[in-house]
């Protein structure tokens, strides 16, 4: 019997495998067939001439509801988040004077970033988010709401996880976790937390214990902000690993930063990530968005989950970012020092089938049975993908090509 796809991509260049050139067939928004020589009709056909095809990119941390908002406010909250010693001891003041923003968050404004920034994640290959949008007195809901309406929106083309993010805290924010449990109600995915900005160890333990109840309470996966600070006496990382653990949600958890295990004692990073891997937790690390950063080459060693993030787009926190998850990994691998050629295959992993794990998305290797979601490069190797960290040439998701040159109009690129 003839096979029939939807499409049909030849003269791919598979990761792994240099010396053979492939075909990939695509049907019912899954990988149907992958072989040297596919037979069967095709509705569509496209000729990657002998170029990389891997998954597509995954982005497991932007801050959605503040893209574009570094415009309104000046530069004060970034060098106190960043500081000038490198040694990140003033972030919390940083995210303090980043709050004033939130008193001018409406709805109507931040959708209109928003689209801009997820048109850019589809035209740069990335068809997956985890998005936070800051819950609390200030912003109370209106950053989730664009995000759900982002999501709604940008369906079939880009999956965002909406995250309801505690980002002033809960102890110290009254109403801030009444605020999470309605924009849960509303439709957001995620339960999310930073519980290192708490004022005392009782109160972060507090934050931890409520953001758990919450994700118990709607079934929800947590990610939390943790130890965010160039402070190494911080320990909220550790306390996320054993509320996992205590509450059996292994695999659940994301702990988000943790640049405070830059300056751990050795004895006590061991213990962390031997928790982490009991806990089955992910680390997503962000390395371009601040001087100090999570221990990635070690806890690769020790056989942890890590994956990259962009964090922020032209936000209080960093100047830049385009939602291209190729430039985040080209930045991670200057600033993390994976420069040789298995390095860049472990970097590539970070921002696809790592970063999948990471959030919770099933059967994302590019594999026959697994949903197609797939970038087509310009270039043959992962090298010469991190060099140019270009958009790709096609962009699949759901096993449906994405109309790049609408997604570059609307991310005005």
């Amino acid at each position: 019997m003839q096979n029939k796809f939807e499409l049909l991509i030849k003269n791919s260049q598979l990761r792994g495998q240099p010396d053979k050139l492939y075909e990939i067939g695509i049907a019912g928004g899954k990988i149907a067939a992958i072989d040297e020589k596919l037979q069967g009709e095709a509705d569509q056909v496209i000729d990657a001439g002998g170029s990389l095809v891997t998954e597509s990119y995954v982005n497991t941390h932007l801050h959605l509801c503040k893209v574009y908002t570094l415009m309104m406010m000046d530069d004060e909250a970034m060098k106190s988040y960043q500081g000038s010693d490198k040694t990140m001891g003033k972030a919390m003041t940083g995210i303090e004077l980043a709050m004033q923003v939130k008193e001018k968050y409406d709805e109507t404004w931040i959708i209109e970033n928003v689209r801009k920034a997820v048109a850019l994640a589809a035209y740069y290959g990335n068809t997956h988010i985890r998005a936070l949008a800051d819950v609390d007195s200030k912003a109370r809901l209106e950053g989730v709401k664009a995000l759900i309406k982002a999501r709604e929106e940008f369906k079939g083309i880009v999956d965002i996880q909406v995250v309801a993010f505690a980002q002033d805290g809960i102890v110290r924010e009254p109403g801030a976790a009444d605020l999470v449990r309605e924009a849960m109600k509303i439709g957001a995915d995620v339960v999310g937390g930073i519980p290192w900005i708490e004022y005392t160890e009782k109160d972060i333990a507090e934050h931890v214990k409520v953001i758990f109840d919450i994700a118990e309470e709607f079934d929800a996966d947590v990610s939390m902000l943790v130890d965010d600070a160039g402070d190494p006496g911080l320990r909220s990382t550790e306390l996320m690993a054993v509320e996992t653990i205590k509450r059996k949600r292994f695999g659940r958890s994301l702990a988000h930063h943790a640049r405070a295990m830059a300056l751990y004692p050795k004895p006590y990073f061991q213990k962390v990530s031997a928790l982490l891997k009991k806990a089955e937790m992910g680390v997503v690390s962000d390395p371009q968005t601040g001087p100090l950063h999570a221990r990635v080459h070690e806890l690769l060693e020790e056989g942890n989950l890590v994956c990259l993030g962009q964090d922020d787009i032209s936000d209080a926190y960093y100047a830049y970012g385009r939602n291209n998850m190729l430039e985040v990994a080209f930045l991670a691998s200057h600033l993390l020092w994976m420069t040789t050629r298995p390095e860049m295959e472990v970097l590539y992993d970070m921002i696809t089938t790592k970063a999948a794990e990471c959030i919770g998305i099933k059967d994302f290797k590019l594999a026959v049975g697994n949903p197609a979601h797939l970038v087509v490069l310009d270039v043959p190797n992962t090298l010469e993908a991190f060099r140019y960290h270009d958009a790709p040439v096609h962009v699949i998701s759901h096993g449906k090509l994405v109309d790049s040159a609408k997604m570059k109009e609307l991310g005005r690129v």
